[in-house]
């Protein structure tokens, strides 16, 4: 109908029948970033946060964030995750987070998704760890910049 695999031939949404595809090794890294004010940069790049070590605690909310894609994505397949890696770096130039998350598997299916809200994950947790000191951070650049595996191949973003 539309060309969208998450919809049957009558438009309702529904999940993809993937049981007749092969079990490769799949992998999907996303990215984004959260902007803030410098005195809330310093904050979090000094260690001074109230509520404890944002760059950690955001590190392990991603991950967790990954693990249960399919619980907040309605059609998305569970999937035995083999690997989730976050990464929070400090840019002084933004000023605030650059985010990725990596995420990989052996399935029948990839792990974009998995990326995608690890990333987004690390970025809310983030916010609410500093919002006390400044409601108007900002979440952007969330993409998938790498997918491998599958018959699809691999895509790197520009």
């Amino acid at each position: 109908m539309s060309g969208l695999s998450h919809f049957d031939d009558h438009g309702n949404a529904h999940m993809v029948d993937v049981s007749g595809k092969d079990v490769t090794d799949r992998i999907a890294t996303a990215e984004g970033w959260v902007k803030m004010a410098p005195a809330t940069y310093d904050i979090i790049a000094e260690g001074r946060a109230r509520k404890g070590d944002v760059i950690g605690i955001a590190r392990l909310a991603g991950i967790m964030g990954a693990k249960k894609t399919p619980d907040l994505i309605p059609l998305c397949h569970p999937l035995p995750i083999t690997k989730v890696a976050v990464d929070l770096s400090l840019d002084p130039d933004l000023p605030g987070l650059r985010l990725t998350a990596t995420v990989k598997t052996s399935g029948q299916t990839g792990v974009e998704m998995e990326a995608l809200t690890a990333v987004s994950v690390t970025a809310l947790t983030v916010y609410d760890m500093a919002k006390a000191v400044d409601k108007a951070m900002e979440i952007g650049g969330i993409r998938v910049i790498l997918k491998d595996g599958g018959k699809s191949g691999r895509f790197e973003a520009e």
